[in-house]
């Protein structure tokens, strides 16, 4: 299933609001995850199961980079870049 930018963002805010026990809504391309929203590494891992669920997005974690998770831009922009590339394969 291709996204664009909205419909990711919008499971990000769902999968956030599973992991961080709160809602997640309105989020904007500049909000820091670490910083902003204070994910740790395992918050983040299991917000990435969530979106495997939801989405189907799939990772390799040999494919992770710390900046794809700055913020809700960059982590946007990983999983477009990696669905473009599931589908191409």
């Amino acid at each position: 299933m291709t996204m664009d930018r909205q419909n990711v963002v919008t499971a990000l805010e769902t999968a956030l609001t599973d992991v961080l026990e709160r809602p997640v809504t309105g989020l904007t391309g500049d909000v820091k995850l670490f910083d902003d929203l204070h994910l740790d590494s395992t918050t983040m891992l299991e917000m990435l199961m969530a979106l495997e669920d939801s989405i189907g997005l799939v990772v390799d974690p040999e494919d992770l980079d710390a900046d794809d998770f700055v913020s809700v831009d960059t982590f946007t922009d990983f999983v477009l870049r990696t669905q473009l590339e599931q589908v191409s394969a």
